[in-house]
């Protein structure tokens, strides 16, 4: 999935047939450049974030004169069953429609994303089971525990500018009300290796929650392979209350380091000092070291992208956790997707405030695997049945709590635009 538009250089096309097609665009008939820069489009992913230029692009595109514009979604129905003592089980949808335009606008150009969900209606306020997962609330006054937290409706607002500076670089703005700092890897729901997975990482909150942020500035600069970001942002998550807007603070700050040595890689580092990210813990602040790698190939009908990435978070006060991604997807002829991720992460939040335990740190580890079988695309839809299991490993302390071996299944049919 694509979170970007481009420029397009048409000197090998005819703009008058491309106006309003809303024809799929194909990178072997034309060039594209990302919103950023003078490089292809298909290097950006959520944000500011890169990913590697061999990542297929999706979506409905059309041009209108100058304007181009690109739309994207998915809508997914699940049944979720998570096993053990904790385990819970519940139909939901988790949602999103993208669209994007882009124009010229002086030296440089201007663009426009907008990010929408309905999760709040078809998620809930108290989200879906998914065992080991923590952040946020669904009530204002007690964590989510063993649940992930739906999105908001609005996801991303936000605009862009570039301006070029040499044939090999540029310089950019990016403004969000909700948007995405300069912090960690591509988001879960937009890196290939990730976004038919229609579970969330448990990693999720060492890796990528700030990917809705309310009130974010970006600035950045490009050169050649190498990109270096910086933003100021609010550190709060969103709170309770997913259809409105929260209070834009800016009182965080990160900083990111991005190298595609080839159109097949994709590495990052980043840093991020996070004021109070948690509405039910305001006197926490927080500080997220993350490192990651993306790898993407394409021959023969097909697609595979993987991704392994590291996030270390420092809770002030509290304790130093650690989490370790590897997502892996192959696509074969658009039909048949394989997908798996394995996942490590030191937990502190397995038990509620008041409990003895809370504080108390786990070592967990998740593995699932899945498929989808994709019927033939309709227009530009495409319509799929899945499925997939995780298993665990926990800790001996937890056997009581979870059970020595729980065991989860999601079943699900996908629309995708």
């Amino acid at each position: 999935m694509q979170d970007s538009m481009s420029k397009m250089d048409m000197s090998n096309t005819n703009a008058a047939d491309m106006k309003m097609s809303g024809q799929p665009m194909k990178m072997d008939d034309m060039k594209m450049e990302g919103f950023l820069g003078k490089y292809p489009m298909t290097r950006e992913a959520s944000g500011t974030a890169w990913q590697p230029e061999a990542v297929p692009m999706e979506g409905y595109h059309a041009m209108a004169g100058d304007w181009m514009f690109m739309l994207h979604g998915y809508a997914y129905g699940v049944y979720d069953y998570q096993g053990g003592n904790r385990g819970d089980k519940k139909f939901f949808s988790p949602n999103m429609i993208m669209g994007m335009a882009e124009h010229p606008l002086g030296r440089g150009t201007f663009g426009f994303r907008t990010m929408l969900s309905l999760e709040p209606a078809t998620v809930g306020r108290f989200g879906y089971p998914e065992l080991l997962q923590t952040g946020e609330t669904g009530n204002g006054s007690t964590p989510l525990i063993d649940r992930q937290h739906p999105h908001d409706l609005f996801m991303e607002l936000a605009a862009t500018y570039s301006v070029p500076i040499k044939d090999d670089s540029s310089a950019f703005a990016y403004f969000g009300y909700p948007g995405e700092p300069a912090l960690g890897p591509a988001t879960f729901m937009h890196r290939f290796s990730g976004m038919d997975i229609p579970e969330a990482p448990i990693t999720h909150h060492w890796l990528d929650s700030t990917h809705i942020t309310y009130g974010v500035a970006t600035l950045g600069y490009v050169w050649k392979q190498f990109k270096i970001d910086g933003s100021i942002f609010t550190g709060r998550e969103p709170d309770q209350y997913r259809w409105n807007f929260d209070s834009a603070k800016f009182d965080s700050y990160s900083a990111r380091l991005t190298y595609n040595p080839t159109k097949n890689w994709s590495m990052q580092v980043s840093y991020g000092n996070i004021h109070s990210p948690e509405q039910l813990m305001p006197n926490v602040n927080q500080q997220r070291v993350t490192a990651s790698i993306s790898y993407q190939r394409h021959w023969d009908g097909m697609n595979w992208g993987t991704t392994l990435a590291w996030g270390e978070d420092f809770n002030n006060p509290g304790n130093a956790l650690n989490g370790v991604l590897l997502e892996s997807t192959i696509v074969l002829h658009d039909q048949h997707t394989f997908f798996g991720r394995a996942e490590y992460v030191q937990k502190d939040e397995l038990f509620p405030p008041g409990d003895p335990r809370d504080g108390q740190i786990f070592d967990v580890t998740k593995f699932s695997v899945g498929y989808i079988y994709d019927l033939p695309r309709w227009n530009h839809l495409k319509v799929g049945v899945g499925g997939l299991g995780s298993a665990y490993i926990l800790p001996e302390s937890l056997h009581s709590t979870y059970n020595s071996e729980p065991l989860s299944f999601m079943l699900f049919v996908r629309v995708k635009l």
